[in-house]
């Protein structure tokens, strides 16, 4: 009798055991465990949201730090203006890149997994953007061959300017009446150009006309008298001595050609203010310029 009563007291009391856990699960308010969660997770998606600011203004300050000491660099050691503004583009479009990773990677994004997403997509960025990859390849083999630099004067595309600028993907013009242009770096890597003042000097071409009947060694010492006047014009070596030949009899004049050499520099100003002279020095010499007539005989 005293096993049977112990017996039904332990089974009792495993009973009651099991009613307490129960009750005590029962008890339990999961509404408040998953507030808690969720306060929790915003109170930390904030600080990185705050952290990621941070972040980002620090690393703007120093991404604008690190460009300017690259331009003070490059003007200390007197890189070429147009290898300045390659590498300035460059850097500066590499750090912000990295910046937006670093911070992506602090708001709680998988960087590893972004960056095979990232890597996977630029091939098909890359095929779609074939032609802005071509414009940076021949960004890069414009500075390598160097076919034209900052300043100088260059046609192609079918514009003409000043180049102003050598970015990554573009080159920016300047044109003579102040306009700017801009031309993608593939077509002017590959594609024919005219660099008007990659040479130090160019030769100025002006045709003068002058009436039938002119003796040319008159024509001849009017024009040699305004070459010697003018210093800027080159009288040496024997290749930029000037020459003066006639080039052609049409149809109510004869021409003469002055062929002169000046700096690449003063080219404009010596042909517009030669032209001028021309025209002034004849009629004081008494020389006439012809213009377009048709002589009638009536019979």
């Amino acid at each position: 009798m005293e096993e049977a009563t112990t017996g039904t007291a332990g089974a009792s009391n495993s009973i009651g055991t099991g009613q307490d856990i129960v009750s005590e699960l029962s008890n339990l308010d999961f509404s408040k465990i998953a507030m808690s969660d969720v306060i929790g997770y915003l109170v930390q998606f904030g600080k990185n949201v705050i952290l990621a600011i941070i972040v980002y203004f620090v690393g703007r300050f120093i991404i604008k730090y690190a460009v300017k000491a690259l331009r003070a660099v490059t003007q200390r050691r007197k890189v070429e203006a147009s290898l300045t503004s390659f590498l300035i583009s460059l850097v500066s479009i590499s750090l912000n890149l990295l910046l937006a990773i670093i911070i992506i990677g602090i708001l709680g994004i998988d960087t590893s997994s972004f960056l095979a997403v990232f890597a996977s997509a630029g091939i098909a960025v890359g095929m779609a953007l074939s032609g802005t990859l071509q414009n940076f390849a021949g960004g890069v083999l414009i500075l390598l061959l160097k076919p034209y630099k900052v300043g100088d004067f260059i046609e192609a595309q079918g514009f003409a300017g000043t180049v102003r600028e050598i970015q990554i993907f573009s080159t920016i013009l300047t044109t003579p009446d102040n306009q700017t242009i801009i031309i993608p770096n593939g077509p002017l890597a590959t594609g024919s150009l005219k660099n008007s003042t990659k040479a130090p000097d160019r030769r100025v071409d002006i045709d003068v006309e002058v009436a039938y009947g002119t003796n040319p060694d008159d024509v001849r010492h009017v024009l040699e008298a305004i070459i010697q006047a003018d210093e800027r014009i080159l009288k040496t070596p024997a290749d930029r001595a000037p020459f003066l030949p006639m080039t052609t009899m049409s149809a109510s004049s004869i021409v003469f050609q002055m062929r002169i050499w000046a700096k690449a520099a003063d080219y404009w100003p010596v042909k517009f203010e030669t032209t001028e002279k021309v025209y002034r020095e004849l009629g004081k010499a008494g020389i006439e310029i012809p213009f377009q007539q048709i002589d009638v005989h009536m019979k």
